[in-house]
């Protein structure tokens, strides 16, 4: 089914989609990558506060490219979430409404979803110069001196992407491979 959302992306919309739905989001997205969820952590273990409210919003693991002449932004493609795995339950736990990327997540970051009704989407790997024109602005909030690791906030408009882990645990990536097995057969 495909669906139009805005982000930031509440629990009652985290909770209407469904693992297979192709959604366009339009609205704010936040980048952050490695470094920063790291510091992100390192910050949160001294009890310190974090640069973004994460509540309800929506994180693009992606690292940009130069902006061209008149974008706002280079290539945007996504990049392998499981990197971020080891931190996201935590900021899923602070309300982050959703994070987009590629590849599978581990069992605790499922869980994590499940339990504060959150969803994670996927982007299409290889199409980040595609991707870059749903991208309408782009600035930098914090830690600036990580380069493209910085984290950014972008506004985006039908930014495609596909629903992988829902609110309930229902997985893409484990339901597609049975339903191949079955054509397989």
């Amino acid at each position: 089914m495909d669906r139009h959302i805005t982000a930031p992306i509440n629990k009652e919309t985290a909770r209407s989609l469904h693992a297979g739905d192709y959604v366009y989001i339009t609205g704010t997205m936040y980048t952050a990558r490695d470094a920063a969820h790291k510091r992100m952590y390192e910050i949160l273990q001294k009890g310190g506060e974090l640069p973004v409210d994460w509540k309800d919003q929506v994180i693009y693991y992606m690292g940009p490219s130069p902006a061209r002449e008149g974008r706002p932004i280079g290539s945007a493609g996504p990049t392998t979430a499981s990197r971020m795995d080891k931190y996201a339950p935590q900021l899923l736990d602070l309300g982050l409404g959703a994070m987009v990327g590629k590849g599978k997540r581990s069992q605790a970051v499922i869980d994590a979803i499940v339990r504060n009704g959150s969803v994670y989407f996927a982007a299409v790997g290889g199409a980040g110069a595609l991707l870059s024109k749903c991208i309408t602005s782009a600035e930098v909030v914090a830690y600036d001196d990580l380069g493209t690791e910085a984290i950014r906030k972008l506004t985006v408009e039908n930014f495609p992407a596909i629903v992988v882990i829902d609110s309930e645990g229902n997985n893409l990536y484990e339901t597609a491979i049975k339903e191949y097995r079955k054509v397989e057969e």
